[in-house]
């Protein structure tokens, strides 16, 4: 069986799939959607319910069953399974109800997802790729099932979210985020497929779990992990040459070393690094129509110097040298504070992407210290008063009262991102910070919250979460045939939602576009990603007109189409 995409979408499914066959295939059963005619050619009766629905009915009637639910879990688990009977109709529930849905089929919800992912593990979707396997894996991957498959997200379990090791309970993280490539930017199911690294898990619980799906052994690391890591990137590339690998949910000491290693040799990305930084920078930028703080003129302090704060860091960075600064001036404005304390030169253990952000000693000899030794947040919040304080610790309540309280002394306006994932992770509740800065904080978050209850009105929390960015670059990297991401592509992607901010025609407005603007987000955001493909040399020139046409023909609309019987 093939789709078709936006240019033909009235032309039939051909399938010689019939009876039960054809309505256990996800990407083929219409449920009671089914017509007539199809239910005499295909052998449908007495399978179905003789009603013949519309997809709009069937979409309400999925929702008062999840609505009915008592908790955000046991509404995860009937989508992903309602994602696995029907596909179609899961992604017209999804596109029409992102607002709502967002936070059950990814963060926060998947985070527990992850964590019960064995429990709930029903049908195959994706592809686990296990250690003991590391032989079979151009096999596994040669099934003509996946010979469209153009994007690819992956994941080896190691930190998902701010849970950590969650060994092959991790898929969840891929088929989410593939799920959002589809929800936001209209990128076919079929071009998509996830993958779990199965290398083992260091998670004593997963281990001694009698449930657990995954390969029951320690974590591989060194030589052995590279070379099965190597093994696998080979195995894609030859399978598809051209196609978007995004590493995902890998640990700090792996993440960086993954994408720099590999960014050359395929089309990939890592979006904890690049895609929370593209975010946030997008959110700050629009945050400075609130503030009148030029861009070189911030200061920022990130809490948590693993993969995604110095990703955030190197993208703010080379946007404030962008603006005019020059690079020594602009490394000076980042205080980077990792579990040992402020990053500052002569610190053991000082990883490569930290450099850039070490702070010269001389210059914070005059900081006034409780004593002697390892800076804190608090103490770099007093002496550097940050006019932007980012998150990305995994620390619950890391943006303590006092820490809040002194930065709202420094400036009129703090920017505060507590950026960690699930919800039960983040650094601040976004009710305390605004309380603790007396309503002036601009607040972005990583996970969604309730709006905040100011002076009787109520304030919405803008969710500062990488599905604003990253499936309109993937669309962008497909519409243009890219052979590469660059950073360039990521900057240009925060100043497109920067550009899209409320804020840029009503101060008193959100920061980021309502969630249930992503789709016209991602596209805006992928027509900018191509163009900028581009202009960096890493596809192929074409005009406007061509590059419309092709993201027209890529965003698919989740209906029905009629079929036909093959014989």
């Amino acid at each position: 069986m093939t789709q078709a995409f936006a240019s033909d979408w009235d032309v039939p499914v051909k399938t010689r799939l019939t009876g039960f066959d054809l309505i256990t295939q996800p990407m083929l059963n219409k449920g009671m959607a089914f017509s007539q005619s199809e239910r005499d050619m295909f052998r449908l009766h007495g399978l179905l319910p003789p009603h013949i629905a519309t997809i709009e009915e069937q979409a309400e009637r999925r929702l008062r069953v999840l609505r009915a639910f008592s908790t955000d879990f046991e509404r995860y688990a009937f989508l992903r399974d309602l994602q696995d009977t029907n596909e179609t109709l899961f992604y017209a529930v999804l596109v029409r109800h992102i607002e709502e849905l967002l936070p059950l089929v990814y963060t926060p919800t998947v985070g527990e997802g992850c964590q019960h992912f064995s429990e709930i593990w029903r049908k195959p979707r994706g592809v686990f790729l296990s250690y003991p396997n590391k032989d079979r894996i151009r096999e596994i991957l040669a099934d003509p099932r996946f010979d469209r498959v153009r994007v690819i997200v992956v994941s080896d379990g190691e930190r998902i979210l701010g849970l950590g090791d969650q060994g092959a309970g991790g898929m969840g993280i891929p088929i989410g985020k593939l799920s959002l490539y589809t929800g936001c930017a209209g990128i076919h199911p079929e071009l998509t497929l996830p993958i779990l690294l199965d290398v083992g898990t260091n998670n004593r619980e997963r281990l001694t779990n009698p449930l657990y799906i995954g390969w029951r052994h320690e974590r591989i690391v060194g030589a052995e992990y590279d070379a099965f890591v190597e093994e696998f990137v080979s195995a894609v590339i030859e399978r598809w040459p051209d196609v978007l690998l995004q590493w995902e949910d890998f640990a700090g000491s792996n993440a960086s070393r993954l994408l720099a290693k590999y960014r050359d040799r395929l089309c990939t990305f890592n979006d904890d690094i690049q895609g929370t930084a593209a975010i946030a920078a997008g959110t700050l930028m629009a945050a400075i129509n609130v503030t009148g703080v030029k861009l070189t003129e911030q200061r920022i302090a990130v809490l948590g110097a693993g993969s995604a704060g110095c990703g955030i860091s190197s993208l703010l960075l080379r946007a404030m040298v962008d603006a005019g600064l020059s690079e020594e001036q602009a490394r000076s404005a980042f205080y980077l504070v990792d579990r040992n304390g402020l990053l500052v030169d002569g610190m053991e253990g000082i990883t490569p992407a930290q450099m850039p952000f070490v702070q010269d000693r001389h210059a914070i000899s005059d900081w006034v210290v409780d004593e002697a030794g390892d800076i804190g947040l608090l103490e770099v919040v007093r002496n550097a008063k940050p006019t932007v304080l980012i998150g990305v610790s995994g620390q619950a309540g890391a943006f303590s009262e006092d820490v809040v309280r002194a930065m709202a002394e420094g400036v009129r306006h703090p920017v505060i991102f507590p950026l960690s994932n699930p919800t039960s992770r983040s650094e601040a509740v976004p009710q305390h910070l605004m309380e603790w800065t007396d309503g002036r904080a601009l607040i972005g978050t990583g996970s969604p919250f309730p709006p905040v209850q100011w002076q009787g009105r109520d304030i919405p929390v803008d969710q500062t979460n990488n599905s604003y960015i990253f499936p309109g670059v993937g669309l962008g990297v497909l519409a243009a045939n890219a052979r590469r991401v660059t950073d360039a592509m990521f900057m240009v992607a925060g100043k497109v939602v920067a550009s899209m901010s409320p804020t840029a025609t009503d101060r008193n407005a959100r920061l980021l576009p309502p969630v249930d603007q992503l789709r016209a987000v991602s596209l805006a955001v992928a027509r900018a990603v191509a163009v900028q493909a581009q202009a960096d040399g890493v596809a192929e020139a074409c005009d406007q007109a061509t590059l419309d046409r092709r993201l027209q023909e890529l965003v698919w609309e989740p209906t029905y189409r009629p079929y036909e019987l093959v014989k």
